[in-house]
């Protein structure tokens, strides 16, 4: 067997080699984010598959607790998404400290869906507090407005892959008595202070979809150092089984109605499949090894662009700025449109659709906005001009390992160019 797999190993190596020398060619279209990854996922992927687990199994745990403590935290879940992550520890925390229908989570407004669409699906009642235009990140500085006696639990958001303001946000919580979940689905190896996002909070999410920092294709993780959180998310994952890490010394199960019952089948809460594969693990594995190098990459394309774009038409654009201490890890590019510019965001960015390069706005741009938000539970603080003006200004771009710098300098010309050829008119 083990002739064949080196074997196997030799002709995925020689495919990924000429692969790569085969998109070094002209360029075909900046997309927004591209899966970066070689033989080593797919050997990984592949000799799983070939040693029989391809369901949960021993890759899943050394996927949980490498990427744990990578984020400095002692327990980590796999789950199929990062949206998974969120509902799962949710569902965990309103369980552990016995939170009530329509107690209220604090949640940026200007974010993804899945940030506050499994808190209305949990029972909770999401509080929109707008954002910074700078960061792109929730305002500490709104926190207290938004705390109300039924006030359980603040969200921050990771935005973009720029850490939020951590240690303001800590300290509001903290006098507010809020148990903190950081949203860190875009902010892989993000850090402030050199301490990584995801350490700070009670619990913290990741996702590892196609387009993030390190990928799995699906998946996600939630990551603690609390068992009680961590016993939740294990059972709730996986259909609500009862506790099962004390099965192979005490196997049955007795109740009023069970007796000698197999704990493999008994069903303590109402739960879910959201389980990780082994394939997906030993992928994810691979995928953790090369993250610092790949976010270098990301953070190398970033400075690029920013020192182009102040240079040539700075005053027309608000780029990424980072504070001292954080390490934005870029998993886009935003660009905000000022107020001087003499064009709307829909034309910039279908010149920029035009000439091969994708784009998107801020995700669901400001979600009290949303269609499926105006009708449900759900409080703003405020008329959240910020979130606002970035819903219909910001637009993102690709800044994934796989472009380089001539791809960089591509994207320049055709933002400078049109801007230039706009303000001449």
């Amino acid at each position: 067997m083990e002739e064949i797999l080196v074997q196997i190993d030799k002709l995925v190596r020689t495919y990924y080699e000429k692969l790569l020398k085969e998109q070094s060619g002209d360029i075909d279209k900046i997309f927004l984010s591209a899966p970066t990854f070689d033989s080593r996922e797919a050997i990984s992927a592949i000799r799983t598959i070939l040693g029989g687990w391809i369901s949960q199994g021993p890759k899943v745990k050394k996927f949980e607790s490498s990427f744990a403590q990578y984020i400095g935290k002692t327990i980590g879940i796999t789950v199929n998404s990062g949206s998974s992550a969120n509902l799962l520890s949710i569902l965990a925390l309103k369980e552990v400290y016995n939170l009530r229908d329509r107690d209220e989570v604090v949640v940026p407004a200007a974010t993804f869906s899945t940030v506050a669409m499994p808190l209305i699906q949990a029972g909770l009642t999401p509080v929109y507090v707008d954002v910074k235009r700078d960061t792109l990140n929730m305002d500490p500085e709104r926190i207290d407005e938004a705390v109300t006696n039924k006030s359980r639990i603040l969200m921050p958001v990771h935005t973009l892959g720029y850490p939020a303001e951590m240690p303001q946000l800590m300290e509001a919580a903290g006098h507010n008595n809020l148990i903190v979940l950081e949203d860190c689905c875009e902010a892989h190896g993000a850090t402030i202070d050199g301490r990584k996002v995801g350490s700070f909070g009670e619990i913290a999410t990741f996702s590892f979809f196609v387009a993030h920092n390190m990928t799995t294709g699906e998946g996600g993780m939630t990551v603690t150092n609390n068992e009680e959180l961590e016993e939740a998310c294990r059972s709730l994952r996986e259909f609500g089984r009862i506790n099962q890490k004390d099965v192979l010394n005490n196997r049955y199960y007795s109740d009023e109605a069970l007796t000698d019952y197999d704990k493999h089948y008994v069903f303590d809460r109402i739960g879910y499949n959201l389980r990780m594969t082994d394939i997906t693990a030993a992928f994810g594995i691979e995928q953790l090894s090369k993250l610092e190098e790949m976010n270098e990459q990301r953070q190398n394309n970033a400075g690029f662009l920013i020192k182009t774009l102040t240079n040539e038409v700075g005053e027309y654009l608000e780029l990424p700025a980072e504070q001292p201490g954080f390490r934005h890890t870029y998993y886009t590019f935003p660009i905000v449109l000022s107020e001087k510019v003499p064009f709307s965001r829909r034309e910039f960015a279908e010149h920029l659709e035009l000439n091969k390069i994708e784009t998107r706005p801020l995700f669901a741009g400001c979600l009290p906005d949303q269609p499926a938000f105006r009708s449900v539970p759900g409080r703003t603080v405020g008329n959240l001009p910020n979130s606002r003006y970035l819903r219909d200004n910001l637009v993102f771009i690709g800044i994934h390992p796989g472009l380089k710098e001539r791809h960089m300098e591509y994207v320049a010309n055709v933002i400078v160019d049109f801007i230039k050829d706009r303000i001449s008119k």
